[in-house]
Formats: C-alpha cells, sequence, structure tokens
C-alpha cells in the first residue's frame, strides 16, 4: 500500500501525528526534491530513501519497480485528487494500491481567506490548458468561480483580459490569492483600475465573486448595446440572458417606431425591452416573465436604466392574453416573443390574433426545429417572414495574442403583418 499524503505549508511538522508516523516509518518517501533537506532535518538519523516526485511519471515508474512489502509514502500539496498528482498516480498504479490523505485545497484555503461560504463554487484550472476554457464558463454566471492560474499562460492578467472581453467585470469582484498556507501569503480584492501585484507567485489562485454591480451613471451609458455585466440576473439562472450581440440585432429588427405598444414575452432579464426604452422614450412596454422573481428583477433593472415600463407581469403568457390584459396595451405595434417552450406555436398564434396591421413579430431561436415548427405559422397567416441567423465571436487572450471565441448561433424569425 502506498500512502499519497496531502500537506500545507508547514508540513511535515504541521501533518496529524498518524500522518507523521507513516512518514517516520517509509522505507521510501516521495516528495519533491526541494523540499528534500527539510525532511532530512525533521527525520533525524532514521532516514528513508528519498524519490523525486516532481516528475509523475519518472515517479510511478519508481514505485512500480519497488517490492509490494516495503512502506511507501508520497507528499503531495493539498488533496492529491484535486487537481493534483492522485490523478497520475491512480492511471499508472491503479487506485487499489493508492491510499490518500487530503490536506486543504487551495480552493478551500482561498475561500476560508475571504470568509464566504463556497459550496455553490465552479472551479477551472488553467495549468498547461489554453485559457479559453474560462470564457464559457463565465458566460454560465456562476456565483463564484475559482481559477487555478497558470504563470505560463499570463496568470491573474490573464483572467482579467478574459472577463473584460466577455463583458463581465462589472458583476463580479476580482480577488488574487497567493501562496496560501504561506508565510508569504498574500490575499488582494483588486478593482478592475487596480494594477496587479508586480512579481506574482507561482502558486496564485484568483477568485471571482458575483456581485451585483453598481449602477452605473446614466450619463455615461450608451443608449442601447449594453454591456451584459450590467444586467442584474435571476440568482437561480444566471447568464439565461440576451447577449448584448444577439440584443443590438433584434432592436435593429423590430424597427421600432417613435410610438406605440411593445411586447417583450419571457423577457428574462429585460435587457431587449429596457433598451428598446432608451431608443424610443415614447414607446409602452409590456415585459412579461413567469419565472418566480422576474418581475422585481425587471423593475430593477428599469431603475438602473432609467426608464419605465408600463407595466411588468409575473405571469405565464398565454393565460395573459386568454384572461386580460392591462388596459392600453391590449394590442402590440412590436413583439418579441422569447422562451414558450412546447406551447410556443400556440402562442405565437395567440400573439397574431391580436398584432396590430402593419405590426412586427420577432422570435429569437436556437433549434432549426423551432424555426421549421414557427415559419409555417407565419406563412399560413400570411405575414411577410424574414429569417436570418446571427453569428458573433468574442475576442479571448491566446498567449500573447487574441483569439476569437464564437458564441452560440441565433436564428431570427421576423413575421411583418401587412398594413389591410
Amino acid at each position: 500500500m502506498i500512502d499519497v499524503i496531502g500537506t500545507d505549508a508547514g508540513a511535515p511538522a504541521s501533518l496529524p501525528a498518524a500522518q507523521q508516523a507513516l512518514i517516520k516509518a517509509a522505507d521510501h518517501l516521495a516528495a519533491p526534491k526541494r523540499l528534500h533537506p527539510a525532511l532530512l532535518n525533521w527525520l533525524g538519523s532514521d532516514q528513508p530513501d528519498l524519490i523525486s516526485s516532481d516528475d509523475p511519471r519518472d515517479l510511478a515508474a519508481s514505485l512500480k519497480a519497488l517490492p509490494t512489502t516495503t512502506a511507501v509514502v508520497v507528499l503531495a500539496s493539498g488533496d492529491p485528487l484535486w487537481f493534483g498528482i492522485g490523478r497520475s498516480l491512480s492511471s499508472r498504479l491503479g487506485g487499489a494500491q493508492l491510499r490518500f490523505h487530503p490536506a486543504p485545497t487551495a480552493l478551500q484555503l482561498a475561500f476560508s481567506r475571504i470568509g464566504r461560504p463556497w459550496q455553490d463554487a465552479s472551479w477551472v484550472s488553467l495549468h498547461g490548458r489554453d485559457p479559453a476554457v474560462l470564457a464559457p464558463l463565465l458566460q454560465k454566471r456562476p456565483p463564484a468561480l475559482a481559477v487555478l492560474t497558470d504563470p505560463q499562460q499570463g496568470g491573474a492578467e490573464t483572467v482579467r483580459r478574459i472577463l473584460r472581453s466577455s463583458g463581465l467585470e462589472a458583476g463580479y469582484s476580482f480577488w488574487v490569492c497567493e501562496n496560501l498556507g504561506h508565510a508569504s501569503e498574500r490575499v488582494l480584492q483588486l478593482k478592475s483600475s487596480d494594477p496587479l501585484p508586480e512579481n506574482p507567485a507561482s502558486l496564485l489562485t484568483v477568485l471571482l465573486i458575483a456581485e451585483p454591480s453598481a449602477a452605473p451613471p446614466l450619463e455615461c451609458l450608451p443608449l442601447f448595446g449594453l454591456e451584459d455585466g450590467l444586467y442584474l440576473q435571476h440568482a437561480d439562472h444566471p447568464g439565461l440572458m440576451t447577449k448584448r450581440e444577439v440584443r443590438i440585432q433584434l432592436l435593429a429588427d423590430l424597427d421600432l417606431p417613435k410610438e406605440g405598444v411593445l411586447w417583450d414575452l419571457g423577457a428574462g432579464t429585460g435587457s431587449v425591452g429596457l433598451e428598446a426604452l432608451r431608443l424610443r422614450p415614447d414607446l409602452k412596454l409590456l415585459a412579461v416573465e413567469q419565472r418566480a422573481g422576474g418581475a422585481q428583477l425587471i423593475q430593477a433593472n428599469a431603475q438602473r436604466l432609467g426608464v419605465t415600463a408600463e407595466a411588468v407581469l409575473e405571469r405565464e403568457v398565454g393565460a395573459l392574453i386568454r384572461e386580460g390584459l392591462p388596459k392600453g396595451l391590449e394590442r402590440p405595434d412590436r413583439v418579441v416573443l422569447g422562451g414558450g417552450g412546447r406551447s410556443r406555436a400556440a402562442l405565437l398564434m395567440q400573439v397574431l390574433t391580436v398584432l396590430k396591421p402593419g405590426g412586427v413579430v420577432l422570435i429569437p431561436l436556437a433549434t432549426l426545429e423551432a424555426l421549421a415548427e414557427l415559419r409555417p405559422l407565419l406563412e399560413q397567416q400570411g405575414l411577410a417572414v424574414q429569417i436570418s441567423q446571427l453569428q458573433a465571436w468574442r475576442g479571448q487572450p491566446l498567449s500573447d495574442g487574441t483569439r476569437l471565441a464564437p458564441m452560440n448561433p441565433t436564428l431570427i424569425l421576423k413575421g411583418t403583418k401587412s398594413h389591410r
């Protein structure tokens, strides 16, 4: 049996007595070469055979060659099975020969230092990986994300650049955690304008903690095309919103009149309808979102953007149309139909019965099947149909350059009712 013992900065003296006893009883002790002098000093006269663990492949070969009757200990950092040497040893030696003794991980130490529970946290390691893997994780808007950085991939600077290029810098606090558990430990919370620490440590973890961004000064905001990170979002479904690039296209395709009624159905965060009000302040907006807390969220975002919706309702759209709409909002000039799921065809037919002559219904879609289902309905009702696909890319850091990372394509189905 090979005991793989996770350690902290104070090891071996800081280890529990049982683990110290395993080390002292070992015939062979594997550890990084930089720790060998300290281990020899701690062990004193009764010293085992020391093996370097710096190269996992060489270590596995050395361990395989040892008699099975000898006592073997491998010292690792933190939890050996969390981005540690445990995975390599298990794949090369088999789990039956290994017994693991975890110590606190960098993730646990980082969250303990800032005093935040971490049961909802996500994490990713960039060691030896393309940093671009971070971008799609950010688009899911995790409430907390720990990033194990790689100094060879730009370290914390790469994380900051990807966060910024994703348009989410305003929605996250940025923590740099260096040498956790060591005497040189340093934990810093940085603003977007703060420089990163000079000569950062190689053992560096970045924590991104989602926080409601401060309401920006209205005079500093563009009329439309606001960064995604400026919007408050559903805590249980972060990232579930119309992305900036798609939002801009939808606003263009709506051909917004100066006055009239706009329905934003399945409004989510309210981003499309609220930005339409910034462009056309005299429009009357009905925003409907059936998700619990949806109305409160949309109202909060409206306040941040300095606009006022005529009505924001937390209802199922089909039932709302059947049972009665707020006075003055019964017949729309423009409709954005999001969501709907399996009932979207029936919902579209309800919308078409009340859409004003010359009105426009706009439906962003994710699948070809949805397009095939809804397009014939528009044509059968005599609407002029237009179809487009929007495919956007966002620049993401790649080593010393920039790569274009694709976003999910969006199909946009547009129907325009005749004026007759």
